[in-house]
Order: C-alpha cells, then structure tokens, then sequence
C-alpha cells in the first residue's frame, strides 16, 4: 500500500488491548471488563498520543466482537462541545438498547475536558439515566477540567507516556512494513521529536517518508519544525560563556532556517537546560529566565525582544 493512500497512525493502531503496549496495568484492568461482560463508566486521562482513543476501540473491539462499531459511538468534544450535542446526539445513543447479544453500548466522548461547564453538568445526568443501555468513556489530556461529579462517577485509568524502547520497536515495525529507509540517528530525532507521543512520531515519520529516500536526522527535524539538541545546547554554551552577540546571531539563524516562533525556541531552551552540565543554582536561574519569557511570549510579547532578554540574562549569569 501506497505512503499516500492512507494515514499511518489509523492503519497501524491496535485493534485488539493485547496489541497495546507501555499500559499494561491498564490493560489488564481493561481485560477484567472483557472477561466479565461488565464495566463502570471510565475516565481516562494522560498526554496526547499516548493511547486513549485506542484503548477505548480496542476494548469494544474485544467486548463486541468484529461489528464492534455497532454498538460503539465516537464523538470528538473539541469539535462537539455544547450542551445541545449532550440532550440530542448523546442522549439518543445512550437511551437506546444495544444490538445483538451486547449487554450495553460503549459511547466515547474524545478531548473531553473541552466540554462547557454546562454540558459537562447535562452529561452527568445522563451518565445516571442510561447507565443499563450505555457507558460513558471520557478522554482527556487534563482531568482537572472535568468536574467533580463526573469524576465520582467513573473509574479513573492514568496513561503514561510511552518509553522510548517502545517507540523505536514501533518505528522499525512500520518501517520494516512501509520498505522506508531510516538511520538510527533519524530513529533517536523521532524519539525525541515525538517525546512519548506515539502519534506524533507516526505523522512526522509518514511527511519524512514522503520527502526523502533516506531518513536521517536532519529531515526528520526539518520535518517537526524542531531545532536539533545540539544546536540548542551550543547556543546555551555561547550565551553562558557571556558571547551574548553569537549566541542571539545563531538563534536568529535557526529561526529563520527552521521557521521557528519564540515559543518554539524557548521550549526546547527549557528541555536542554536540564540536561546541561551545570550547577543546580545555574540551572535554576535559567529556568526563571525561560519561563519568564515563556510568559511575556504567551501575553503577546514580541519574539525577538523576549529571545533577546532570555539570552542577556543567560549571559549574565555566564559572566
């Protein structure tokens, strides 16, 4: 099958909870309710990539067999998140009795934690009303924005983000399908690009697949609109040495050739400063400055002015 006929991250996701890796409480967890014919309703919270929507899938998937999709509704909160989706598209699914021999049917609320205070506040009720017909599985990125009333309501299951062994094994398991040529440093800048986002690593491989015979290193940061760590630490080690001059020369330069924004910049500033071989009271310093211009970027500050205060206050420490 053609790189262009079909986007990766649908085709090589799991189908079945045993295909699912790094969530292994979870999944056995998961395969209790399989077992059993039964489950509460779920909430299930982590990082983005890191398998939510699958695990949903896959354990309908396993409760229902191959016409899964049958008793199985998927709707995106991003998209769908007034109180109007709640009491009509919601509601009509829940109220309805499952086909077949399933005991109940599975509805999926993605990006929940994008829900109106109003419509979280409707959805509990329905939670209540439909639980012999329905479950309610929510998935968010940050559990916090859900409120109190649903939490009580569902069993909670905390993703974590995936470790770096399992990405490589997933990438050299598509690669090897896709007959895609990658280096092992092209392999560890996905890794660090995808930073335990599964899907994220399955796009960017899939846009540097489509540009390049050979994927290294370099296409693969091209491709992400990342700026290499190596770069970033040695405009850290200039900017710590007081060459206040050079260092702001080079971001300039990575800005421009990457298209980077400031935000971008000060993000992968913050990720290499841990990794610095400094002092801690150094390194502590330096984060106050990043995250100082992290904020004044956020507020409407402008790139150049923000990137410029970073790096003087870096390199006055230096001095």
């Amino acid at each position: 099958m053609s790189t262009h006929e079909v986007m990766w991250t649908e085709k090589y996701r799991p189908r079945t909870l045993d295909a699912i890796v790094n969530q292994s409480d979870i999944v056995e967890r998961l395969k209790r309710f399989v077992k059993e014919r039964s489950m509460p309703h779920c909430l299930f919270a982590g990082t983005p990539g890191t398998g939510k929507t699958t695990a949903a899938m896959c354990l309908a998937s396993d409760l229902f067999g191959k016409d899964y999709r049958k008793n199985y509704l998927e709707l995106n909160a991003s998209d769908e998140r007034g109180i109007d989706v709640i009491r009509t598209t919601v509601k009509d699914f829940a109220r309805t009795v499952g086909m077949a021999d399933a005991p109940f049917k599975i509805l999926v609320l993605d990006e929940a934690d994008n829900l109106t205070a109003d419509a979280q506040q409707a959805l509990r009720r329905t939670m209540e009303m439909y639980t012999g017909t329905c479950r309610f599985i929510l998935c968010c990125n940050y559990f916090s924005r859900i409120i109190e009333p649903i939490q009580s309501r569902c069993a909670f299951f905390r993703f974590v983000p995936l470790k770096p062994e399992d990405v490589k094994a997933r990438i050299g398991y598509i690669c090897k399908l896709e007959g895609v040529e990658i280096t092992q440093k092209g392999v560890d800048a996905l890794v660090y690009v995808g930073n335990g986002d599964l899907r994220k690593v399955i796009n960017t491989l899939q846009a540097a697949a489509a540009t390049s015979e050979v994927i290294d290193e370099n296409v693969i940061f091209r491709i992400a609109g990342k700026v290499s760590p190596k770069e970033i630490k040695e405009v850290l080690s200039e900017a710590l040495s007081g060459d206040f001059r050079t260092a702001r020369e080079r971001v300039v330069g990575l800005m421009v050739e990457y298209g980077l924004s400031g935000l971008d910049v000060v993000r992968q500033v913050h990720r290499e400063v841990l990794n610095l071989n400094i002092e801690e009271k150094s390194k502590l310093r330096i984060i106050e400055a990043v995250g100082e211009a992290e904020f004044r970027l956020l507020q409407g500050g402008s790139d150049e002015i923000q990137i410029n205060w970073m790096l003087a206050k870096i390199a006055n420490l230096g001095r």
